[in-house]
């Protein structure tokens, strides 16, 4: 295929696509979860659910400087947790719903509980085996510490 025009260069929006699919679902979970691992940044998404709000309303609930709301609404944009709009002089900031929709879904898928529960053998309901640690604990007859 070398020679064909346009072929054979690496757009950024083919690297771009290429790393985004490079990306496994825990690399992403994790990134949603340092998005919110900043208590500015969820306090920060409870003032805007149901509202936008500016920066410097922000800034005033928050008690802190329209810099730091800044910075943390930056790193919010860039995850497309938040949709920022002008009105007139101001720049609005919104929850980006569908992006918030997607994250509680990976959450919950995280957090479910398993349907499997061990049988009296050790087994489990689709026949997997204990580790051979808890049986070597349980054959002594008591917890390893």
């Amino acid at each position: 295929m070398a020679g064909r025009p346009g072929l054979d260069k690496e757009t950024p929006e083919i690297r771009i696509l290429a790393e985004t699919n490079m990306q496994s679902e825990p690399d992403n979970l994790a990134r949603v979860l340092k998005v919110l691992a900043a208590g500015t940044r969820v306090r920060i998404v409870q003032l805007l659910r149901g509202r936008a709000l500016c920066v410097k309303a922000l800034g005033m609930r928050l008690d802190v400087t329209q810099g730091a709301v800044s910075q943390h609404l930056r790193v919010m944009r860039d995850a497309e947790l938040v949709i920022d709009e002008r009105r007139g002089y101001h720049v609005h900031y919104r929850l980006n719903e569908r992006t918030l929709a997607r994250w509680r879904a990976e959450i919950d898928a995280l957090l479910a509980p398993l349907d499997r529960e061990p049988a009296e053998d050790g087994a489990t309901t689709q026949g997997e085996r204990p580790c051979a640690a808890m049986k070597k604990t349980k054959a002594a007859g008591s917890p390893k510490t």
